[in-house]
């Protein structure tokens, strides 16, 4: 039964009963409260005032023993008067334990003390009338039984007086006995509330701390140890790890997805380039023999000759595409020598002298030594620097500047590298097209074929390196190539 009710309605019925416990703890304690009040009322009020009139009874009896035989003795009629005096205190005391008597035994007590006590003041003033009459034997007789009154008088007095203690000890009990059930009902419910309290500590422990703890120990990517009472705070910190692990996971299924839709997208192309690039090449080398065959032959007037150049420049431009077609889908191997990357920068910027004079762009090298000698492909890095550059003087109408800085840097998590800075003050690349321009296919010329970036980055993976690219719109843009530099190159180039 127990294991079929929730986890939730276990924790609320153990709370419900904790509460209803408390809560009729406090009630019978306030009416505990209550009910002492009471009864010390009862025996203030009542037992205690009765239990005072029994005992003034007793004195106002005892004090009314003796006046007659001063009046016998010297015949002053004041002993008579004081005698007068205590028998009304008797009766008016008689008349106020009568208003306290709870019980029925009471009363008759009080009934038979009023009634011997009639008896008594009867013989009494028989007596007094005897000695008034100068017949003093026969008060002297009657007076004895008077006597023999006063004494059963006192004594009822004193059994009226001890009904009274009676009363009051019974209140006592009574309060006694309510006490001791408070506190078996006390007990109880301390106890009920401790079975209760050590029931819902072990609900909590052993069916929520525990597996919380185990989750967050599942959870724990760090495996660290879990401290006591940190429960809840171990397990957020998992779940927080776990959200962070698959919003990273997402991303990174995301970034797979689109890489694998651009391999398909990548291999396809490059099949389709592959095979039209060898259909296209082949009439287009015929082509380009014949225009160079005419052009020695034919005598052609000047426009003729334009429209000749143009033919042939657009040939060119043709072949140019095809050439970058097929390096896209077949890259060429690597032809790895020992070579310093400086060389190669040297080569370039001889290469571009002439175009960039007509682009009107200033070159800075900027080298405080020759960069060692590492493994690479001197061609086709030729390739990347030549592609950059001429991208650079295409930027930049009007003319600009170019700078070109040489460094060996320790760059994470490839080590030291060597890096080849070039920076432009050309109008830089908005913010908008920013990741996409290393992208196949994507280009911003009209003539451009979007493979140029894309090429030379890949060149540069290739050798273990990576092609970075910082801009900002209006402050130029700079490429950042770095090539992976082996440790005994700094020891054996003499150069560095």
């Amino acid at each position: 039964m127990w294991k079929r009710i929730s986890l939730r309605a276990r924790i609320y019925l153990i709370l419900a009963a904790l509460v209803f416990i408390t809560f009729s703890g406090g009630l019978v304690m306030v009416w505990y409260t209550y009910r002492i009040e009471g009864l010390l009322t009862y025996i203030i009020d009542r037992n205690l005032a009765a239990f005072q009139v029994a005992t003034e009874l007793e004195t106002s009896l005892v004090n009314q023993k003796g006046f007659v035989t001063y009046f016998f003795l010297d015949g002053d009629p004041d002993w008579l008067r004081q005698l007068g005096e205590y028998r009304q205190i008797f009766r008016d005391r008689i008349k106020e334990a009568d208003s306290l008597s709870e019980t029925a035994e009471q009363k008759a007590a009080l009934r038979r003390l009023e009634s011997e006590y009639s008896r008594y003041i009867e013989l009494k003033d028989q007596v007094i009338a005897h000695y008034r009459a100068g017949e003093r034997e026969t008060g002297s007789i009657i007076h004895r039984e008077a006597r023999i009154h006063f004494f059963k008088t006192l004594d009822l007095c004193k059994e009226y007086r001890d009904l009274i203690e009676q009363g009051i000890f019974r209140v006592r009990n009574e309060s006694l006995g309510q006490a001791a059930k408070l506190r078996i009902i006390a007990g109880t419910a301390i106890f009920s509330v401790l079975c209760l309290g050590v029931i819902l500590a072990f609900v909590l422990i052993r069916q929520i701390l525990e597996p919380v703890r185990r989750l967050a120990m599942e959870a724990d990517r760090e495996r660290s140890p879990i401290e006591s009472g940190n429960e809840l705070r171990a397990l957020s910190k998992s779940v927080r790890g776990l959200i962070e692990d698959v919003d990273q996971t997402h991303m990174e299924l995301e970034r797979s997805r689109e890489t694998l839709l651009q391999a398909e997208k990548m291999a396809m192309v490059g099949k389709l380039a592959a095979g039209v690039a060898h259909s296209i090449r082949n009439p287009l080398t015929s082509v380009k023999m014949r225009l160079f065959s005419l052009s020695r032959t034919l005598q052609m007037s000047f426009p003729q000759k334009e429209d000749f150049e143009v033919i042939s420049e657009e040939i060119s431009h043709i072949d140019t595409i095809v050439q970058n077609f097929l390096e896209f889908s077949r890259p060429p191997k690597l032809k790895m020598q020992k070579v310093s990357p400086s060389e190669v920068v040297d080569l370039v910027l001889q290469l571009l002298r002439h175009r960039l004079e007509s682009s009107n762009v200033e070159a800075r090298l900027h080298r405080e030594a020759a960069l060692p000698k590492i493994q690479i492909d001197p061609e086709q890095i030729k390739e990347v620097l030549v592609n950059l550059i001429v991208n650079a003087c295409e930027s930049m109408e009007g003319g600009g500047r170019v700078d070109i800085f040489e460094e060996v840097g320790f760059v994470r998590p490839g080590g030291k590298m060597v890096v080849i800075r070039l920076t432009d003050n050309g109008p830089g690349i908005p913010e908008s097209i920013r990741e996409k321009v290393l992208q196949p296919f994507f280009t911003t010329k009209e003539e451009g074929t979007g493979l140029g970036l894309s090429i030379a980055q890949r060149i540069v993976e290739n050798h273990g390196g990576g092609l970075e690219i910082q801009s900002k719109e209006g402050e130029g843009t700079t490429f950042i190539i770095t090539l992976p530099l082996e440790e005994r190159t700094l020891e054996q180039d003499p150069n560095y």
